[in-house]
Formats: C-alpha cells, sequence, structure tokens
C-alpha cells in the first residue's frame, strides 16, 4: 500500500493490503464494491480508482447510481430470504 493511501485511509488501509496479500490486486479489483467498499459505512473507504493498483485502462469501476441500484437489489434479496418471500409477492 502506498504511503497516500494509508495516510488518508489509516483505518481501511490494512483490510484493503489484507486482501490484496490473500487475494491479490485482481481479485480486489473484481470484488472491491462487494467485499471491501461495504466497509464504508463503517469507515472512510477509497473510492476504486483511488487504490494504487487500479488502472483506468484495464479496469471499470461503477457509478454511484450503479452502486445504489446493486446495494438495493441487494437488500431486497436479503428481506426476501428472511421474510421467505418470493419478489414482488
Amino acid at each position: 500500500m502506498t504511503e497516500t493511501l494509508a495516510d488518508e485511509y489509516p483505518e481501511a488501509a490494512p483490510y484493503i493490503q489484507q486482501a490484496v496479500d490473500e487475494h491479490g490486486e485482481d481479485w480486489v479489483l473484481e470484488n472491491y464494491y462487494q467485499q471491501l467498499y461495504p466497509l464504508g459505512r463503517l469507515m472512510k473507504m477509497p473510492e476504486k480508482d483511488e487504490l494504487p493498483f487500479y488502472d483506468a485502462d484495464k479496469h471499470d469501476t461503477m457509478t454511484e447510481k450503479e452502486r445504489i441500484e446493486m446495494y438495493q437489489a441487494w437488500a431486497e434479496y436479503r428481506e426476501n430470504l428472511r421474510t421467505g418471500t418470493k419478489p414482488n409477492e
């Protein structure tokens, strides 16, 4: 992890580094919004394109609208599991 990321996101940097150590940079970039970014509810998290190994020519990011839609769909899915109902019942 670069010093800048650790300086700007002191709580998040160890989690990101641990994920890189365990799974590799490609995994972190591929699974960032599902596995790491939700930690933003507990601590300040960098945007995916702020990661030192992010390359705009190779990787893409989700817009805020896309992230909101994804998280809302997950919430609906979890609620359906919790209540034992099917969508739109």
